[in-house]
């Protein structure tokens, strides 16, 4: 028995409608400027998929990247690496 409710690709857990709409982004620099202002390195970096703000990740001291959903409500985030596909949703906190 099915229940009607759509499901992500990593599991049961729901579908996240956070996904639909995305504009098209350009990150908006090559790393994590309130880091690089500071002079303080970074693990990762994450790009906002509703603004292109580049920032550092959750694994990184500042987690500028989570600073930066929280100052903005953008839910989205996405790995700078080339060819990654790794997003992740920081209202549902999972991957998307």
């Amino acid at each position: 028995m099915t229940s009607g409710v759509p499901t992500s690709p990593n599991g049961s857990a729901p579908r996240c409608e956070h996904v639909d709409g995305l504009p098209s982004i350009t990150p908006r620099s090559r790393g994590c400027t309130p880091c690089e202002v500071g002079g303080d390195g970074w693990t990762a970096l994450r790009v906002c998929m509703t603004c292109g703000w580049v920032a550092c990740s959750d694994d990184s001291p500042h987690r500028h990247a989570r600073m930066h959903y929280q100052e903005t409500d953008h839910p989205l985030a996405a790995a700078m690496d080339p060819g990654s596909t790794w997003r992740w949703c920081y209202v549902h906190e999972r991957l998307v």
